[in-house]
C-alpha cells in the first residue's frame, strides 16, 4: 500500500506518493520520483552518482530545536478559515515591505553568471527562472519556521515572484497569449518543483540530487560533478539560512547568498544582524 505524505505548499495540501516497496536508506536517483513524472531510468549511471555523492557534506537542513507551537485564538480562526489573513506578529505593510527585500535579494545578489558557467547552462529567460525558483524556495524553507507571519510572508514572496516574471516577459517582448500559456506552465513546474525540493531535502544526498536533476537540469545533467556542486551550495545555504534571526528576517528580508564555490569553506560562519529603525525598515 503506497504511503501518502501530506506536503503543504503555499495555500493548499498536495499528496505525494511514493511506490510500495521503497526503503528511505536504500533509495537511488532513478528510484526517487513522483509517481506521475514518467522518469526514464538511469540506473546505469547509479555507480557514477554515488560515488560523487557520497563525499558530500551532509549538513543539517532543519534546527535542531524543536519550534514552538503558536498560539491561535478562536477569532483567527474563524476569519482564516474565512480565507483571510488574522492579526499577525508585525503589521503586514512590514512583512511586505520585508517580503519584496526577500525576494529582491533572490534576483539581484545572485550571482547568475557563475550558475550559467559551471552548470553549463545557456543563458535564457527559463535558466533565469530555475536559478531564482531554487533561491525563491529556499526562502520560503526559512521563513514557513516562524509560524503564522512567517507564511504569510512566504504568499507575499510567491506573490512577488510572478509579477516579476511576468514584468520580465512583457519588457521582452513576448506576445501576451503565449506569456499567458507560458505563466501556467510556469506555475505548474513550480509548485512541482517546490514538492520535489521539500522531499529532496528531507532526504539524503542522493534524494536531493535526484530533485536537482529532475527540475534545475531538466533531466539533462550528464556531469554528476555539476550534481554535487549544487547539492553542497543547497545544504550549506539552507543551513546558512537557519543562523540567520527568525525576528531580523521578518523585519527587513536582508538575505546574503554563499558563492557557489567556496574558496574559504571556513569562512561559513553565523552572519551579522542586520541593522533597522523602529519602523522595521
Amino acid at each position: 500500500m503506497a504511503l501518502l505524505v501530506r506536503v503543504l505548499v503555499s495555500e493548499g495540501v498536495i499528496l505525494w506518493c511514493r511506490p510500495p516497496g521503497l526503503r528511505r536508506n536504500r533509495i537511488s536517483i532513478s528510484q526517487w520520483v513522483p509517481v506521475c513524472s514518467r522518469l526514464l531510468l538511469v540506473s546505469h549511471t547509479q555507480g557514477q552518482w554515488g560515488r560523487a555523492l557520497s563525499g558530500t557534506s551532509q549538513l543539517s537542513s532543519t534546527k535542531d530545536s524543536p519550534q514552538p507551537v503558536e498560539k491561535v485564538g478562536a477569532f483567527t480562526k474563524i476569519i482564516e478559515a474565512m480565507g483571510f489573513t488574522g492579526p499577525l506578529k508585525y503589521s503586514k505593510w512590514k512583512i511586505k515591505i520585508a517580503a519584496l527585500r526577500m525576494y529582491t535579494s533572490c534576483v539581484e545578489k545572485t550571482d547568475f553568471e557563475e550558475f550559467f558557467r559551471r552548470c553549463q547552462m545557456p543563458d535564457t529567460f527559463n535558466s533565469w527562472f530555475l536559478i531564482t525558483l531554487l533561491h525563491v524556495w529556499m526562502c520560503l524553507v526559512r521563513m514557513k519556521q516562524e509560524g503564522r507571519s512567517g507564511k504569510y510572508m512566504c504568499r507575499i514572496i510567491v506573490h512577488f515572484m510572478w509579477e516579476d516574471v511576468e514584468q520580465r516577459g512583457r519588457i521582452m517582448g513576448v506576445n501576451s497569449y503565449i506569456l499567458k500559456k507560458n505563466m501556467m506552465l510556469m506555475t505548474n513546474n513550480f509548485y512541482v518543483a517546490i514538492l520535489g525540493y521539500d522531499e529532496g531535502v528531507l532526504s539524503d544526498d542522493r534524494g536531493l540530487a535526484a530533485a536537482l536533476w529532475r527540475t534545475f537540469f531538466n533531466q539533462k545533467c550528464e556531469d554528476p560533478r555539476q550534481l554535487e556542486l549544487l547539492v553542497e551550495y543547497v545544504r550549506k545555504q539552507i543551513q546558512y539560512l537557519d543562523s540567520m534571526n527568525g525576528e531580523d528576517l521578518l523585519l527587513t528580508g536582508e538575505v546574503s547568498w554563499r558563492p557557489l564555490v567556496e574558496k574559504n569553506p571556513q569562512s561559513i560562519l553565523k552572519p551579522h544582524s542586520p541593522t533597522y529603525n523602529d519602523e522595521g525598515l
